[in-house]
């Protein structure tokens, strides 16, 4: 839909168990979030921010209220839609890099494209421009157990490009990593924003790694506590 925000909550909630077990994880939240935004999702455990990131990659459904995504009605898609939507215009990050170990980085970028029912020399062909987009085009056919953790998250940044998404999805992408290459990744995904003008929506509960942010919303017991603007979003 025409210049319909990417990403739009209107006032979403999920419940999980009913009466004295009822869990509000989401409770009546609304938010929008535009192309182009670096948003970084924050809140204590609990507080709603990881059902949050469900609903938006189309891993969950609300249980009241309505997730519009580039103007299209989430909820009123089936699953296989929803499935496609995935897909087609949502990469995901993860902790844990998901890699396939004895896979090279090339092979593991082109499963998503198999997929797709890509053929052989278009998935090679964007395996290896994603790869140099994350700079790791020499290392192409490494096997992730021949990269280092710094790598292997880069390889998994890359096969979340691949096809060319809509908005990256990074749940904790810097968990299992130490600080220097934590803030590495944190670069890579910046310039990716700044340069290519990718939308990222970053879940974390580090400040230090939520200030590459442009935007920050925080979540607590099931609530927007806060959504602001970082010195990044506000320069």
């Amino acid at each position: 839909m025409a210049n319909a925000p990417l990403i739009r909550f209107d006032n979403v909630s999920k419940i999980y168990g009913k009466g004295e077990t009822e869990v509000r994880a989401l409770d009546g939240v609304s938010l929008t979030i535009n192309d182009g935004e670096f948003v970084a999702i924050m809140g204590p455990s609990g507080s709603g921010k990881s059902t949050a990131m469900n609903i938006l990659g189309c891993l969950d459904t609300p249980t009241k209220g309505r997730y519009f995504f580039r103007g299209i009605d989430v909820g009123l898609l089936t699953r296989s839609q929803r499935a496609l939507l995935r897909r087609n215009y949502i990469g995901f990050v993860f902790q844990g890099f998901n890699l396939l170990k004895r896979t090279t980085a090339r092979e593991n970028l082109e499963l998503p494209l198999i997929y797709r029912g890509e053929s052989a020399s278009v998935r090679k062909k964007q395996a290896l421009r994603a790869l140099d987009l994350v700079g790791l085009a020499d290392r192409a056919d490494h096997t992730s157990s021949e990269l280092s953790g710094g790598q292997q998250q880069r390889v998994a940044i890359a096969r979340a490009l691949v096809t060319e998404p809509a908005v990256i999805f990074a749940d904790e992408p810097t968990g299992n990593l130490d600080t220097a290459r934590s803030h590495e990744i944190m670069k890579l995904l910046d310039e990716l924003n700044l340069r290519r003008h990718i939308t990222i929506v970053l879940v974390t509960h580090e400040e230090d790694i939520a200030a590459y942010a442009k935007r920050q919303i925080r979540f607590r017991d099931g609530h927007i506590a806060s959504d602001q603007l970082t010195q990044k979003g506000a320069a």
